[in-house]
C-alpha cells in the first residue's frame, strides 16, 4: 500500500495560526513544494467548523494563541473528530509544550522559528502517514464489506444445500461440533427403527437392534474424524424379519473461519426385501 506523489501534493491543508506573517509564510512555503489544497485561518474558533466541512488531511496549529490556544483547539477536535486520527501538527517556540501537545493529540510538531527544510520534511512525512491511515480505514471497510457479502452467500448456499438435500432424501440431520444433533428432519425413527441420534451414538451402543454392528461402527469412526463421505451402504433387519437397505452421505461443516462446527449428512432407504 503505498501513496503517489499526486496524492501527497493534492492533500487538504489547513494553517491556523493568530499571526498573519507566520500563515503566509507557511502559504507560500507549502504552494512552492506543490501543494495545491492549503487553506488558513488566524480564528482558532473556526477550525473546528472548517475540519466538519473539509476533513483536512494535516492542520498546521499554532499553540499560543489569544482567546483559545491550540490546546482547547484539539481538545475541541478531538470531541468533535469521528475517525478517531487528529491530524495536526502543533507550531510552537516553546520546548515544554511539545511533550504536553502529543499527549493532548497532536502527531507531530514543528518548531518556531521555522527551519525550512524540517517543515517540508515533517509536513511530508505527517501527509504519508496520515493518507496511509486513510487507505487502511477504506481497506478494511471494504474488508468488512466483503467479510459480510461473503457470509451472506454462504448463508444463502447453506439454505440451498439444506432444502435441496432435504428433497433428495429421506432424512437429514446436523450435529454441532460435540456431536450433539442440532437438526433432523424426515421420517428418521420410522425408517432407521430408532432415532438418529442412537443410531449414530457411540459405537458398541446395544440400542440399536438389528443392525450390522460392524456397519455402524465404520460409519460412527468416520464422522467422529470428520472425513466426507459419500453413498456409505449399511443394511439392518427389521421386527418383520425383512432386510432393509440403506445408503448415507456426509460431510463436516466449517464456519467463515475455517473452524469445524459440525457435521451433516442425508440418507435415502435403497431397497427392502424378504
Amino acid at each position: 500500500m503505498m501513496v503517489s506523489s499526486q496524492e501527497l501534493l493534492n492533500a487538504e491543508i489547513l494553517i491556523v495560526d493568530d499571526q498573519p506573517v507566520h500563515v503566509q509564510l507557511l502559504e507560500r512555503l507549502l504552494r512552492d513544494a506543490g501543494y495545491c489544497n492549503v487553506a488558513s485561518t488566524t480564528d482558532p474558533r473556526q477550525v473546528c467548523a472548517l475540519h466538519r466541512d473539509n476533513r483536512y488531511d494535516l492542520i498546521l496549529l499554532d499553540l499560543q494563541m489569544p482567546g483559545m490556544d491550540g490546546f482547547r483547539v484539539m481538545e475541541a477536535l478531538n470531541a468533535d473528530n469521528d475517525d478517531n486520527y487528529l491530524p495536526v501538527v502543533v507550531l510552537t517556540a516553546q520546548p515544554g509544550h511539545k511533550l504536553r501537545a502529543l499527549e493532548a493529540g497532536a502527531k507531530d510538531f514543528i518548531t518556531k522559528p521555522f527551519d525550512l527544510v524540517e517543515v517540508k520534511t515533517r509536513i511530508h512525512n505527517m501527509l504519508e502517514v496520515r493518507l496511509l491511515y486513510r487507505k487502511l480505514a477504506h481497506y478494511n471497510q471494504e474488508l468488512e464489506k466483503t467479510v459480510r457479502e461473503r457470509t451472506a452467500e454462504l448463508l444463502a448456499s447453506e439454505d440451498r444445500y439444506r432444502r435441496f438435500t432435504e428433497l433428495a432424501s429421506d432424512w437429514y440431520w446436523e450435529q454441532n461440533e460435540s456431536g450433539e444433533f442440532t437438526q433432523v428432519s424426515g421420517p428418521v425413527e420410522e425408517m432407521l427403527g430408532l432415532g438418529v441420534t442412537a443410531f449414530l451414538g457411540k459405537s458398541g451402543d446395544n440400542d440399536a437392534p438389528g443392525w450390522n454392528e460392524a456397519e455402524r461402527r465404520v460409519l460412527q469412526a468416520t464422522i467422529a474424524a470428520r472425513r466426507p463421505f459419500l453413498d456409505f451402504a449399511f443394511s439392518r433387519v427389521d421386527a418383520k424379519g425383512a432386510t432393509r437397505q440403506f445408503r448415507v452421505s456426509g460431510e463436516p461443516m466449517f464456519n467463515s473461519a475455517c473452524r469445524y462446527v459440525g457435521f451433516r449428512g442425508i440418507g435415502v432407504e435403497v431397497m427392502a426385501k424378504r
